[in-house]
């Protein structure tokens, strides 16, 4: 039906830009032409006015003398023709040259095939080419705009099962029920459950979401519908709720079913307070809301979708019966990184030296995706280096490369530069190691990397921890600051070189003030709470002007006590600081054992003297 409406519209078209073409064509050949009555031909044939005469059956074409005042573009008369004897006569002796054409009768068919046919033809193909062209730009076929773009995936082209992720036991336990009802339904329907309509998988970018739908379809071997929220938003206003039916009907045919919907957030955005928003995407979720109310979740039809925004979805999207559970996929822990690192390793080619809790213990804080990056960054450059497999230096220095860039070889910085930047480093690491509750120093470099640094020194815990107390929290602090205290402590100036220390120490003292309760002015109050918590998790005051002035003088404060007893860990300190320091210009890069062994040396001999 859709077919046959679309095969009339090109008739349609094609004849109204023939009949149009026609038209112009006729009109543009007679505005050449002014037509006479014959007796002003007559008076022009006796003033000598007419060049030549073309004498044709029904009209004579009469093309008058040049004449210098006349104009360039001068126009051709035409009379009608009447039976004259003499009309010959009165030419000859006027000295007019005239003709008659000789023309072969052309058939009307041909006329009417050349004129009518053939244009036709030439538009229906040229609107067909551009037509079909501005389709698959839109999406689909001309007039089915409202089709969906659904992917369909089987298990065989996925190729994803649940071993396949790692560091998510607990949403891969919350999906394993959703795949045994798909395999065994009268285990459940026998007790009276329902398959749950919907699950929302929710975290920060990168962590697996996507990973996990696919593999559930892969476990439960059923078709995988997978879109992407934008997919269905169109510059057409119904466009979008056309889709979700055509979805819909789709995933009814194909059940037991998985469909799947990557950043729902684009068409599932709160409408509280939307006033003058996007009519289509308010349509699209309208439309969604009324399909996941409507099918019938007995035929084993599962919704999965996924967001990194579940603050701004619609509270009538998130409601039971719609999504009925919320699975949290979030970063992983120790034994979750490690076992990520296991999974993308297996097609790496290991080093016996190779150890995953150690990188796991390195990179608190990584995704999946960062984690698969640094594999993937080791292997690279263990056959840079010429090596058919990965060692543990590869890994780590991985992991220097996701968090700080690759070594910047062709950067020179000058003696003094390098000397300041060998301090600010060495603080850093004294301070660290001269606290008891900070995390043991890894490895200390002033070799400058691609994303700005001159110089780090990377911290590596013995332990996962998940609580700071407030002591500890001072003491990183201290840490952070210590660079800059080192650079006026040995100096007596300071540079431009602390600036994320800085930016570091202060959200960190801010956090304990607003979040945290752990300031003596505002004790347990909240003074900020977490925006967008799996993206950016941006902090926003909850409190008046007047407090956050107060925030800021208690922050300050807190950095103020900070740096001081930075400054004096170093003085006291100040012949390990010369001496590590001396050592680290020379070498440019030293390790944790080494750095501790330097500073065991001098400590030992000052406890002798």
């Amino acid at each position: 039906m859709q077919n046959r409406k679309s095969l009339i519209s090109y008739i349609i078209t094609a004849l109204l830009i023939t009949l149009i073409i026609n038209t112009l064509l006729s009109r543009v050949s007679q505005s050449s032409l002014e037509e006479i009555d014959y007796s002003r031909f007559l008076s022009m044939l006796k003033n000598n006015e007419i060049e030549s005469v073309e004498i044709q059956s029904d009209r004579l074409l009469i093309t008058p003398v040049e004449d210098e005042n006349s104009p360039a573009d001068k126009k051709i008369y035409y009379t009608g023709y009447l039976y004259d004897p003499e009309l010959v006569n009165k030419l000859e002796s006027a000295g007019v040259k005239f003709s008659t054409p000789v023309t072969d009768k052309q058939s009307p068919i041909i006329t009417f095939i050349l004129s009518w046919i053939l244009p036709f033809v030439l538009f229906y193909i040229v609107g067909s080419f551009l037509m079909n062209s501005l389709s698959k730009k839109m999406g689909g076929g001309a007039m089915s705009f409202g089709k969906s773009n659904a992917k369909i995936y089987i298990e065989k082209k996925t190729g994803v099962t649940l071993n396949d992720v790692a560091g998510q036991e607990e949403a891969k336990e919350s999906l394993k029920e959703i795949i045994d009802f798909l395999h065994k339904p009268e285990k459940y329907t026998k007790i009276g459950a329902k398959l749950p309509k919907g699950a929302l998988l929710v975290g920060p970018p990168g962590t697996g979401k996507t990973l996990l739908a696919k593999a559930v379809a892969g476990e439960a071997n059923v078709p995988f519908f997978s879109l992407s929220g934008s997919d269905f938003v169109e510059m057409f206003v119904g466009v979008g709720a056309s889709r979700v039916r055509d979805l819909f009907k789709q995933a009814e045919k194909s059940a037991p079913c998985i469909i799947f919907i990557d950043e729902i957030d684009a068409i599932g955005k709160s409408r509280e307070g939307n006033m003058g928003g996007n009519d289509e995407r308010e349509q699209t979720l309208n439309q969604l809301l009324a399909e996941m109310d409507g099918f019938d979740s007995s035929k084993g039809v599962v919704i999965l979708a996924a967001t990194n925004r579940p603050e701004v979805l619609d509270k009538a999207l998130l409601r039971p019966g719609r999504f009925d559970r919320r699975v949290i996929v979030d970063k992983p822990d120790l034994k979750g990184r490690e076992a990520i690192l296991r999974v993308h390793g297996k097609n790496v080619k290991l080093a016996d030296d190779v150890n995953f809790e150690e990188i796991a213990l390195a990179t608190a804080g990584a995704v999946g995706a960062d984690l698969a990056n640094m594999v993937n960054e080791a292997a690279l450059r263990a056959v840079s280096l010429g090596r058919d497999r990965v060692q543990q230096a590869d890994l780590f220095e991985a992991v220097e490369t996701v968090i700080a860039g690759k070594e910047k070889k062709d950067r020179i910085m000058t003696e003094e530069e390098k000397r300041l930047v060998a301090y600010h480093e060495v603080g850093h690491a004294l301070a660290a190691a001269m606290q008891k509750q900070t995390q043991p120093v890894h490895k200390i470099t002033i070799v400058p990397r691609t994303m700005g640094a001159l110089g780090y020194t990377m911290q590596m815990p013995e332990k996962e921890k998940y609580l700071m107390s407030k002591d500890e929290i001072l003491e990183q602090i201290v840490v952070l600051l210590a660079g800059r205290a080192a650079e006026e402590v040995v100096f007596n100036k300071i540079t431009t070189g602390a600036s994320n220390d800085i930016e570091r120490a202060t959200e960190l003292a801010r956090q304990m003030v607003t979040m945290y309760g752990m300031s003596d002015k505002f004790g347990m109050m909240g003074l900020e709470s977490i925006q967008n918590r799996y993206l950016d998790g941006r902090p926003v005051q909850t409190c008046s002007s007047e407090t956050s002035a107060e925030v800021d003088r208690v922050v300050l404060q807190i950095i103020a006590q900070c740096y001081e007893k930075a400054k004096t860990l170093l003085n006291d300190n100040l012949e390990a600081l010369n001496k590590i320091s001396e050592h680290l210009i020379q070498k440019e890069t030293i390790m944790g054992e080494e750095f501790m062994e330097i500073l065991n040396s001098v400590s030992s001999a000052n406890s002798i003297e």
